[in-house]
């Protein structure tokens, strides 16, 4: 079973990810990537708290080393980055391809000054917008939604505001 549901989340674990979106897709635990958290002990121990669930934090680095694992596990897991360049490095530069997962789903992305506002609370820089077009051109769908009912589209519909055709 493995992965069954692939998100960019940049609180990364919170109740709304663990009980909303596990009502949409099974879930036993997650696996959280992310440098920095992974490397404070205190976020760290916060977000194993926040699940409920069987919950990793780890590197880039710890991620490359374990995922197989995750893979070859009968437990369900959501796979989730802080922000749309960590994924990249996950889907398309490493080349992991999450079991029957076809959508990346954008979450929260914070409003910052050299951020494009698509959505309410979904920001998107340039740097961001090329890793979420890597991830698209992998074959990916891509879709932002804080939740499943407030979707506000796919990145087809905003691409163009960053310079793809």
């Amino acid at each position: 079973m493995s992965i069954t549901f692939v998100r960019v989340d940049d609180r990364m674990i919170h109740g709304q990810t663990c009980t909303r979106w596990a009502l949409e897709y099974p879930c036993d635990g997650i696996v959280a990537v992310n440098d920095a958290a992974a490397n404070n002990s205190v976020l760290k121990a916060a977000y194993k708290s926040a699940s409920g669930k069987k919950t990793f934090v780890w590197t880039m680095e710890d991620w490359q080393k374990k995922c197989q694992k995750v893979i070859e596990s009968d437990t369900r897991y959501f796979l989730i980055t802080k922000n749309p360049i960590d994924m990249k490095k996950i889907l398309v530069d490493q080349n992991f391809v999450p079991d029957k997962v076809k959508t990346v789903i954008i979450g929260p992305c914070n409003d910052r000054p050299d951020a494009v506002k698509l959505g309410n609370n979904q920001s998107i820089t340039q740097e961001e917008a090329e890793a979420l077009e890597a991830i698209m051109q992998k074959g990916y769908e891509v879709e932002f939604a804080l939740i499943k009912e407030a979707a506000i589209g796919n990145w087809k519909k905003f691409r163009g505001q960053f310079g793809f055709n």
